[in-house]
């Protein structure tokens, strides 16, 4: 059984050589090992090529010669067939070029003598002699620190920022005229109808101009009351309908 310097490891060997890749335990990173070409493959392939060429001269020959040439050709056959698996020299070829593989590898990786994992040189902290985990380099936990409070400021401050000043609610006017959308100008942006609403002379209730009597008070909007006038009897003044108090000198209206 094979026992790699690390767990952490990809066997990649194929029936034509050998071949290994050895993973960082923090950032997997990897590092893959020379390609070994296997002499046993090399062999099985100039058997085969050799038991072809015997066929070809049984082919050219013919009659006897040809007999001969599939005999050879079916004996190169089986002589291949015994390299189709894992034969013990191909088993004993793997495990030296495993050992070469990890002697290879072993350059490019440090075991941490905290928690025993092995790093590469990126994931070593060279000051401690330990990994980035067990002794995290200082610059780099500094800047992350700095970040991560950082990042938590702004979340904050984004939970109270208000950032939208406009109106959840919204109602469509319909112009009366067209029936229509007329927008939120003084005008329908349809037809140009007026969009102002009537005020009611004697309760100041604002009502739709195709109205004849206000829908608050009843009273005939058509027909100004002198009451409603909104002007003052003591001074003068003019004051909004529905004033009960006049504005510039206070009495009662």
């Amino acid at each position: 059984m094979l026992q790699a310097f690390t767990r952490n490891y990809r066997d990649n060997s194929i029936d034509a050589g050998f071949q290994f890749t050895f993973y960082c335990d923090i950032c997997q990173d990897g590092y893959k090992s020379s390609f070994i070409e296997s002499d046993t493959y090399k062999k099985k392939k100039g058997s085969r090529l050799l038991g072809q060429g015997i066929s070809l001269a049984g082919h050219l020959l013919g009659g006897r010669a040809r007999d001969l040439g599939y005999a050879a050709e079916r004996g190169s056959r089986i002589l291949s067939e015994r390299f189709e698996g894992k034969s013990p020299e191909w088993m004993k070829e793997h495990e030296q070029a495993f050992t070469r593989a990890q002697n290879e590898a072993k350059q490019h990786f440090h075991r941490c003598p905290s928690c025993n994992q092995y790093v590469c040189d990126h994931c070593r902290n060279e000051d401690e002699g330990l990994c980035v985990k067990c002794a995290p380099r200082q610059e780099i936990l500094v800047a992350k620190t700095r970040a991560d409070a950082m990042r938590r400021n702004i979340d904050a401050a984004g939970q109270t920022a208000r950032v939208w000043q406009g109106a959840l609610e919204s109602k469509t006017t319909i112009c009366l005229s067209c029936g229509k959308p007329a927008g939120t100008g003084n005008f329908c942006n349809n037809c140009g109808a007026s969009m102002e609403l009537k005020v009611c002379p004697n309760c100041g209730a604002k009502n739709q101009r195709i109205v004849r009597f206000c829908n608050n008070c009843g009273a005939n909007l058509a027909v100004a009351t002198p009451a409603a006038s909104g002007k003052c009897p003591s001074c003068g003044q003019d004051n909004l309908p529905g004033t009960k108090f006049c504005g510039g000198c206070g009495s009662k209206l």
